[in-house]
């Protein structure tokens, strides 16, 4: 139990590059369940098109979800997101920064997908195997074919086994032009990805430098802040817990010490440990008060001391207390020393 309390604390420590290997092996994952997909096109006019662009665009959708799924700051966003403004104010910075980096991690995945798909040929050949140029690749004066025939004969290229229109326009010729269009959108739209996630890492801390550290900042706080909440309601439901058990076993041993006329046994030691760790919150009704409290007005984000406050508001100034007036030789003393 402690490996796993061992690990599982080193996850939370190293949760981002922990969630950059996830997004690695789900990019790993997609390419593999692609190469493992048995793609089989109907080879049928009305259904290619959506056969063909549902394989490309719809297990990339997926794959973003889960990607939104498998990072722990979603409902983190989200409890930011709506919850009551209260003490404290919601920054759209913030949100946006915690959401763009959400959503860099889950494009990963479905860019490896759409990219391997494209340069794979497979996809685009079967929807858009109606679309190829006949009057360029193929033979159009072979007669006998209406535009409806020339349809479902086109759409039979990807099927090489039931394909029977060699005398309007070869397989190979056909299949070799749409894989080479297809190669050529996939290239395409790896150049595109890499520009922009170049642009996005490196240009733009450049241009709002002060707003991404302020964002990044804030953002990281709401994530620590929301872990040291939780381990403390775990604390204190453990000496909640504690002290609600052994005043049960307490009154039982008192109830059993009468019947017998025996002593009752003393309190252990670490119970006064957890009433102090209860902070005073002892019922039900208060506890949830307080949670009810955190949620709808969270307290400001401006620590207070009374030790640092002065008449003028600025800290790390000394001035004698109102109270106790400061003799003339101490202060001849302290100007002469100033």
């Amino acid at each position: 139990m402690d490996k796993f309390r061992m690990i599982f604390q080193f996850l939370q420590s190293n949760q981002e590059s922990f969630m950059n290997g996830i997004c690695g092996i789900m990019a790993l994952a997609s390419a593999q369940m692609y190469s493992a997909f048995d793609f089989n096109c109907p080879c049928l006019p009305h259904y290619n098109l959506a056969y063909g662009l549902g394989i490309l665009l719809v297990p990339p959708f997926i794959l973003f979800l889960l990607g939104f799924v498998l990072n722990n700051n979603v409902s983190m966003l989200a409890e930011e997101w709506r919850r009551p403004r209260g003490h404290r104010g919601k920054d759209p910075a913030v949100l946006r920064y915690m959401f763009c980096s959400m959503a860099q991690r889950a494009m990963i995945a479905p860019v490896v997908w759409v990219s391997v798909t494209l340069l794979d040929g497979k996809c685009i050949t079967c929807a858009f195997c109606t679309s190829v140029p006949v009057e360029t690749l193929g033979n159009i004066s072979h007669p006998g074919f209406s535009q409806g025939e020339m349809k479902r004969v086109l759409a039979r290229i990807p099927c090489k086994e039931i394909y029977d229109g060699q005398e309007l326009i070869a397989n190979e010729v056909a299949v070799r032009y749409l894989r080479c269009i297809s190669q050529a959108l996939g290239w395409c739209f790896v150049l595109l990805m890499t520009t922009l996630a170049f642009l996005v890492r490196s240009l733009r801390p450049c241009f709002t430098q002060a707003i991404f550290l302020k964002s990044r900042y804030w953002s990281h706080y709401i994530d620590i802040e929301r872990k040291l909440f939780d381990e403390t309601c775990a604390e204190h439901a453990r000496s909640f817990a504690r002290v609600c058990i052994q005043q049960f076993f307490e009154g039982m041993s008192t109830d059993l010490a009468a019947i017998r006329c025996h002593s009752p046994r003393k309190t252990p030691a670490d119970a006064g440990e957890a009433v102090e760790k209860l902070l005073g919150i002892t019922d039900q009704s208060t506890m949830n008060s307080a949670l009810k409290s955190w949620h709808r007005c969270k307290p400001p984000l401006h620590l207070q001391h009374p030790a640092l406050h002065s008449s003028n508001g600025c800290a790390g100034e000394e001035h004698p207390p109102a109270h106790s007036p400061v003799p003339r030789r101490e202060m001849a003393a302290y100007y002469s020393r100033v």
